[in-house]
């Protein structure tokens, strides 16, 4: 093979299954995949021998695809081969779609994956010049586009080097995940790993909740019980967000099919778990998992502080839940994405995330700097609070606009 890669233009994709074009350099061949179906028996393997994150998982992917995924959208999975061996190394899910007049290509995610990450074939190290090589092969196969745009990449994979957190064009986004290890007894796994100041919050709520009545942790194990239980997320969640005047995902109708759907397809697995805290006969707490191999992914949380005003109902369903992990032998508690006080207070270390964001074409690069204009004015206003402040004011007045002309009677 020569040094330089293969430079295979796929202009219209085949609307079978998979991709036959394979295009090569010295390190890697790569093959491109159009469909699920196609890549299942490989996905499924790297996911259970590999190494990837939760939010990889295939039934999560399959529920993106079908009811999440744009009309117009294109499914780009590629497959990176060793090229002495043939040997996978590893698989990238990615999307093509059109974007306001350019055509974009970024993370099969739409909003609902914390972490953009390829399925790794094992723990092997990967360096930046591996990575490259590794990307250009896989840039080689991929139909025309104006722009990238893959946000969400953390550096490491489960203490693996993200290859596409190697390569150059990689830049620092306004993203945080925050994290914490877990070991040892799950009863005492708080007052050892947790700071002093969570532990003894922590103790005061849950002895003001145990005055109410009983307080159990709950998770549902039927699709009756994640019906009721994802409906209390739901209520709880949008009413905070619209007291706080923040957006949620959670408003769009296909999203809320696409987590029921798969907290209902997680019960057979464990893959997604839904967990209530219940006072007396109340919940005043929901928490929504991801569990891939030895981590949980702690994605969505509500909490309802009617009940107990003087209690809060999240941090106490978090620390039981860090218990639970330890009873279920897992060794890390993932707090997702967001500079939310209380993972600082739990003593979670925060890892900023990169993204990969430019484009190849005047419209791309346009787009591009649009986009990186609205983050940076987004992060000037959230560094000052009275600015923030006043800003959510204003946003919470329009949808409560909003929601007041939608409930009036046609006239």
């Amino acid at each position: 093979m020569t040094g330089q890669a293969v430079q295979t233009v796929v202009n219209d994709l085949p609307a079978g299954p998979a991709s036959r074009v394979v295009a090569a350099n010295d390190t890697f061949t790569v093959r491109l995949h159009t469909s699920l179906d196609s890549v299942r028996p490989l996905w499924l393997h790297l996911q259970e021998n590999g190494v990837c994150t939760g939010h990889q998982n295939y039934a999560w992917a399959e529920g993106i695809v079908a009811g999440l995924m744009p009309d117009d959208a294109e499914l780009l999975i590629v497959e990176v081969n060793d090229a002495a061996t043939g040997a996978n190394r590893m698989l990238v899910p990615l999307m093509r779609r059109q974007a306001f007049q350019h055509r974009v290509i970024e993370w099969l995610s739409c909003g609902v994956c914390d972490y953009s990450a390829p399925l790794l074939a094992d723990a092997s190290p990967w360096t930046a010049q591996s990575a490259q090589a590794a990307w250009t092969a896989v840039r080689s196969i991929l139909p025309p586009a104006d722009r990238f745009h893959i946000t969400g990449i953390p550096r490491t994979i489960n203490g693996v080097a993200n290859p596409l957190a190697l390569l150059p064009e990689i830049r620092d986004s306004l993203q945080t995940a925050f994290g914490m290890a877990i070991d040892g007894e799950p009863e005492t796994v708080l007052k050892r790993l947790c700071r002093p100041s969570f532990v003894k919050e922590f103790n005061k709520d849950w002895r003001r909740l145990e005055r109410l009545g009983s307080v159990e942790l709950v998770e549902a194990g039927t699709p009756a019980e994640a019906e009721q239980i994802f409906g209390e997320l739901l209520r709880m969640r949008l009413s905070r967000f619209r007291e706080l005047g923040r957006f949620d995902l959670l408003t769009q109708e296909k999203v809320v099919d696409f987590y029921r759907n798969a907290a209902l397809r997680g019960l057979l697995d464990k893959s997604v778990r839904l967990f209530g805290l219940r006072v007396g006969e109340a919940l005043i707490a929901v928490q929504y998992l991801l569990v891939h191999q030895d981590t949980v992914h702690a994605l969505l949380i509500a909490m309802d502080q009617s009940v107990v005003p003087n209690v809060s109902p999240g941090l106490a369903i978090m620390g039981r839940l860090m218990g639970w992990a330890r009873e279920q032998a897992l060794g890390y508690f993932d707090l997702s994405v967001g500079d939310q006080s209380y993972k600082e207070r739990m003593g979670a270390k925060g890892s900023v995330l990169v993204k990969l964001s430019h484009g190849y074409t005047m419209r791309g690069n346009a787009a591009t700097t649009a986009i990186d204009l609205r983050s940076r004015t987004e992060a000037f206003v959230r560094s000052r609070p009275g600015l923030l402040k006043v800003a959510r004011e204003t946003m919470r007045r329009v949808r409560r606009l909003r929601g007041g002309l939608q409930r009036q009677p046609d006239k």
